[in-house]
């Protein structure tokens, strides 16, 4: 199928440019950089999620200069999920738990629902993972995170009028 295979285990080539480094980047020329620039590399499948060898790191290439970017030049998209009128629950409001979680969270209202709310497991880029729903009248909703990979997410509860977002985070 390849030539890279799930093995944990880095081996230099050192003279050929054809394969990644320790660092899992290479030099490349691109259409931004025609003189060529070091890039990194992590591999997806075709749904957007990481597979093997998932994120780059833990060291990397070159040294790390800090610095504050004051402007952009360039036109941008900004991400604002679905804008709600000023009505804010609290987290006394809700029990998420457990947090982080590996095989299940649940999320649990405190209280009973006079309306539908709408639970939803956004990626870092806004992109929903998994969503259910707290139907009126009950307390609580599951959501099954076994399959989903280890990482920093958003969940957000919703009913139309109140908002609420609370950061998760996925254990193998």
């Amino acid at each position: 199928m390849g030539y890279f295979r799930e093995d944990y285990e880095f081996i230099a080539h050192p003279g050929d440019e054809s394969y990644l480094d320790e660092h899992n980047g290479r030099f490349c020329k691109t259409p931004e950089y025609p003189n060529g620039i070091y890039c990194y590399f992590a591999t997806v499948d075709a749904n957007y999620n990481s597979a093997y060898p998932y994120v780059v790191g833990p060291n990397f290439y070159g040294n790390k200069v800090g610095v504050k970017v004051s402007s952009v030049t360039e036109p941008t998209t900004v991400y604002a999920p679905n804008a709600v009128s000023n009505a804010r629950w609290t987290k006394n409001d809700f029990n998420i738990f457990p947090n982080p979680a590996s095989n299940l969270l649940a999320i649990q209202v405190n209280g009973l629902l006079q309306k539908t709310c709408f639970v939803r497991l956004r990626d870092l880029n806004g992109r929903i993972i998994q969503s259910t729903e707290i139907k009126a009248g009950s307390t609580i909703a599951y959501l099954e995170t076994e399959a989903i990979y280890p990482g920093m997410y958003l969940l957000e509860i919703d009913d139309q009028e109140q908002q609420w977002t609370e950061k998760i985070n996925i254990l193998p």
